[in-house]
């Protein structure tokens, strides 16, 4: 995809808040600090659109982004970051839930996960439910930099297994700072808008 324009929509607390439906959206989930944001800034080809932090658990909104206004990136809050009181994560996945369920416009969930680590319980409770939904449930291994490229089919095989993957080819080794498929990524982007 080109990218002529892109626009930090809105940053959500409530459905009230949200951009009108139409526009497919694809959301992007998963733990504290995974890179939702650099992924979004790889895509677009921007350093620091989409803001980073390696302070883990700081989206607590749910983020818009419009490409091109024909395609939104939806950034969630990430889950399981241990140093936010409870109250504040029941928050959080309660918002989460109510975007997943209730929104029309949304085309796939996209789960993210450090390439380098097993799936943990939130991960493997978000990839069932992805899937209870109907979604594909394409994972992006992210930080694959991080480990010798030799090493990645032994790390794929290891998110496949914990969390009952069939399809090793929905699990894309991905890194934002090297920028390794993100073409690979538009491509199965691309694919969802015109299905």
């Amino acid at each position: 995809m080109k990218i002529k324009d892109v626009k930090l929509l809105i940053t959500a607390v409530n459905e009230n808040q949200y951009p009108s439906e139409g526009v497919a959206e694809i959301a992007l989930a998963g733990r504290s600090n995974v890179g939702k944001s650099s992924l979004i800034n790889a895509l677009i080809n921007r350093r620091n659109f989409a803001r980073t932090s390696s302070q883990p658990g700081k989206t607590q909104t749910i983020n818009f982004y419009s490409i091109n206004e024909e395609l939104r990136l939806v950034d969630l809050p990430g889950y399981g970051y241990a140093k936010v009181s409870v109250k504040e994560r029941e928050k959080w996945g309660k918002m989460i839930e109510n975007y997943l369920v209730n929104r029309k416009s949304l085309k796939e969930v996209f789960l993210l996960l450090d390439i380098r680590h097993a799936p943990g319980e939130h991960d493997k409770m978000m990839y069932n439910w992805i899937k209870s939904f109907g979604y594909k449930g394409i994972i992006i291994a992210t930080k694959a930099d991080k480990i010798a490229k030799g090493k990645w089919q032994k790390h794929i095989s290891i998110i496949a297994k914990e969390l009952g993957v069939e399809d090793k080819n929905s699990i894309v080794p991905f890194s934002a700072t090297k920028k390794v498929n993100v073409d690979k990524v538009w491509e199965i982007i691309e694919n969802i808008l015109v299905e």
